[in-house]
């Protein structure tokens, strides 16, 4: 019998894939799901490496963009194409788990800011938007809930 599938943010596995090369392993994420087939995720490591610059969410013209913070280049449709080609591997993932408060996998705790970098409001971190949009029936939720 094949186990069920989850998606599991990489860092809360203990992967030092953060943007500042740190891990924010989460144990109870572990055992919770140790019978499942775990699958890592971070759309950012493979694209910019580990360490790398931090990025934002950034509201422009009523429509969040993915900026890095000291170059500020737009680096959303990247992440969205990695993000979308990861999803293509995994279409029948029972859950998935996501960090909080980040700019690609934050479930309605990431920092959105305005074009000067002040904060706006909390919203969904890039990955987080678009697994919701294309996991209707799946079990999406961060590791604080």
């Amino acid at each position: 019998m094949l186990k069920k599938q989850v998606i599991i943010s990489a860092c809360l596995l203990g992967e030092n894939c953060r943007y500042d090369a740190q891990t924010k392993v989460n144990k109870e994420i572990l055992h919770k799901y140790k019978d499942y087939e775990i699958i890592p995720f971070c759309p950012e490591a493979p694209l910019f490496g580990t360490p790398r610059q931090r990025i934002s969410v950034i509201e422009i013209n009523g429509k969040n963009r993915i900026i890095t913070n000291e170059t500020n280049e737009d680096v959303t449709q990247k992440l969205q194409d990695e993000i979308n080609s990861f999803i293509i591997k995994y279409p029948q993932v029972k859950e998935i788990v996501l960090k909080s408060k980040s700019p690609s996998c934050g479930l309605g705790t990431t920092p959105v800011l305005d074009e000067d970098k002040f904060f706006l409001k909390y919203g969904n971190g890039i990955a987080a938007e678009i697994f919701l949009k294309q996991f209707h029936y799946t079990n999406i939720r961060d590791e604080i809930n």
